[in-house]
């Protein structure tokens, strides 16, 4: 499996990557794996301002549907529309053309209880 060191991580699966007060977010190559075959993924969240912790959408595969919870509270800016057409490269790339949302991130100090690369391969045994 694949954990970019770059990334921050969270304990529900999800990844996100920083640019300034700005992120991108998806779930990482373990989460894909463990739901298998994803064939759709719901944001209907665009332009809300979402908590920490909170939904932020669904991803749902072959044999069952997931919460996607926000790593930092913060502005859903952006949907990645190419998922729409092509749910499956969640799997194939999940933190390239896989990945879910845009933030405005409102409050950086939620990055600071995010885990990192070596903490996330602790936490599911990698």
């Amino acid at each position: 499996m694949n954990f970019p060191a770059d990334l921050k991580y969270t304990k529900d699966h999800e990844w996100i990557r920083v640019e300034g007060d700005h992120a991108t977010i998806g779930i990482t190559d373990f989460a894909q794996k463990e739901l298998g075959d994803i064939v759709y993924v719901d944001v209907n969240t665009i332009g809300e301002t979402i908590d920490k912790d909170a939904v932020f959408g669904t991803v749902e595969a072959v044999k069952t549907v997931s919460d996607l919870l926000m790593p930092v509270t913060g502005e859903v800016l952006e949907m990645n529309k190419d998922i729409d057409s092509a749910p499956e490269s969640v799997n194939k790339d999940p933190y390239g053309k896989g990945w879910m949302i845009k933030i405005k991130i409102a409050n950086t100090s939620d990055l600071n209880e995010l885990l990192n690369v070596d903490a996330y391969k602790k936490l599911i045994g990698a």
